[in-house]
């Protein structure tokens, strides 16, 4: 029977993207192989205990709420995750995929939400961006951009103009907290017109670094 390695299953409010502020299970794997600069969930990248997919679903279920998202780490360094994927898309539940974007997206199950990282310079990771992943996405996925500064900005307008990302998918953009004020963000946006959604990430601002929440 398959396993995955999991760091934590747990309730709480969608902090990000197209479902902010609705109740969700979070469902976090083990394990990354990126290193970004200004990651805040090292705390996954060993450790975790082993766990059964029918386990997993179980316990999803036991919550109560339609909304699920699998995140990590970076879950699709665990093969297995294809398989608790489509698990739970049988039993009903609403399923994002929050994914770095380094490793193949395209053979998620078409019933998943994919929300996709593209890494910019401020990271340290932009080198491990898989660009054949921007082929396969459609208008249920997502891309976002987490920003450090203005470089960073710039390099991610240019990316929606060489990709045409705005008509592939709906775009993100975010600031790196603590590090990027959001206002000057907010101010960039809207100076250039940009047809993105601004976003903070909601959980750190009720909970702050609090894990599980």
């Amino acid at each position: 029977m398959s396993r995955l390695r999991i760091t934590e299953v747990f309730l709480s409010l969608q902090g990000e993207a197209r479902t902010v502020g609705l109740p969700t299970v979070f469902v976090r794997l083990t394990g990354c192989p990126l290193r970004c600069d200004w990651c805040d969930t090292e705390y996954a990248f060993q450790g975790g205990v082993w766990r059964e997919i029918p386990e997993l679903t179980a316990e999803v279920g036991a919550f109560g709420v339609r909304h699920v998202c699998v995140t990590g780490g970076e879950p699709l360094a665990q093969q297995a995750v294809h398989e608790l994927l489509r698990a739970l898309c049988d039993a009903g539940f609403e399923v994002a995929l929050e994914t770095s974007g380094a490793l193949d997206v395209c053979g998620v199950d078409p019933r998943v939400s994919r929300v996709m990282d593209l890494k910019a310079p401020g990271s340290g990771e932009v080198g491990r961006n898989r660009w054949e992943n921007l082929h396969c996405l459609t208008a249920r996925d997502q891309v976002k951009f987490v920003l450090r500064d203005r470089a960073d900005y710039d390099w991610a307008c240019e990316q929606l103009r060489v990709h045409d990302l705005t008509e592939r998918c709906e775009v993100l953009f975010s600031p790196v907290h603590g590090v990027l004020p959001p206002r000057q963000l907010a101010e960039w946006i809207l100076a250039d017109r940009l047809p993105v959604r601004f976003q903070l990430q909601l959980h750190k601002l009720l909970w702050g670094e609090e894990r599980g929440r």
